[in-house]
């Protein structure tokens, strides 16, 4: 069985960056003729061509794509290996890079991350907010370890990346004191026509929350949609309307917000993935993280 020519990967690697052999030449000290021949050697090793030609650019092939893919991932690790043995051998913290997809709840955000700050090696988190495709574009040149999200990254997405289910819990919903003992009594009917809070179109929770309220016959009066899941809880907590959290963080919202719970719905389901490189978990924060989040966070072990 032949076995794969790493040297011949990274030249395919690096023209499929650059776009072009010319390009990709400069960079690598090698004549155009050296690297074209060894680009024939790679496509007759695994028996598929890799390139197609467009003007004077190269484009890569469904066999290119797909060797890309596994090359990215591969030089990726390669970059992440001797950036942990700096680390470790010169006594620094490990960098721990981690994208939130900006409609998780910054309570969830920080139990889930928890973790990586217990073990054994020091760690430093880099925490970057954003919308979740901004967030995979960065995962899939290394910018980032992982992507803390409220769904799974859908197939349509062209990422190579691999969805890990952190757990899953029902909702609660919040007000301010006042409004909260009104509305305790006939939850969820008693929520009909009542100022309500949102995240804002097109988010799971919304979608979530729309069905849920067209299934119990409940029309709530919109008073504010939200980008910010923070923002949204303070407006709660001045009595703008009621608003909903996941019901493992309950105990979290009503200190730190001074609200009371109305009521609580396990048929508003809310889900956390992480979404990394890897399709069996290696890096130690990210196995630290989802073994502490089925265990302590959402009980599912």
């Amino acid at each position: 069985m032949a076995h794969l020519n790493y040297k011949h990967l990274h030249y395919f690697w690096v023209v499929a960056r650059e776009g072009s052999i010319v390009k990709a030449s400069k960079l690598l000290h090698l004549t155009p003729q050296t690297i074209s021949s060894q680009l024939g050697l790679l496509e007759d090793a695994i028996g598929a061509k890799l390139f197609a030609k467009s003007g004077r650019n190269l484009i890569l092939t469904e066999a290119g794509r797909v060797a890309m893919g596994y090359a990215e991932e591969i030089y990726g690790l390669g970059d992440e290996l001797m950036d942990v043995l700096r680390h470790r051998l010169d006594g620094r913290p490990m960098p721990f890079s981690v994208g939130v997809v900006d409609v998780v709840p910054k309570l969830i955000a920080a139990r889930l991350l928890e973790p990586a700050l217990e073990l054994p090696e020091s760690m430093r988190i880099i925490c970057h907010e954003d919308k979740l495709e901004n967030l995979l574009a960065d995962l899939a040149v290394h910018k980032l370890d992982m992507v803390l999200a409220d769904g799974p990254m859908r197939s349509t997405l062209n990422v190579r990346a691999f969805n890990h289910m952190l757990g899953e819990c029902g909702s609660s919903f919040f007000a301010a004191p006042d409004l909260a003992k009104q509305l305790r009594r006939e939850f969820p009917q008693s929520l009909d026509q009542i100022p309500i809070l949102l995240p804002m179109p097109g988010t799971t929770l919304r979608d979530t929350l729309t069905q849920w309220c067209a299934e119990k016959q409940i029309t709530p009066t919109i008073a504010g949609e939200f980008d910010d899941g923070a923002l949204m809880k303070t407006f709660g907590q001045a009595g703008a309307g009621v608003f909903c959290a996941p019901s493992v963080i309950e105990r979290e919202v009503v200190q730190q917000y001074k609200v009371q719970v109305i009521g609580r719905t396990e048929e508003v389901r809310e889900r956390f993935y992480a979404i990394t490189t890897e399709r069996r978990l290696k890096h130690p924060a990210v196995v630290a993280i989802s073994e502490a989040a089925k265990r302590r966070l959402f009980g599912m072990e």
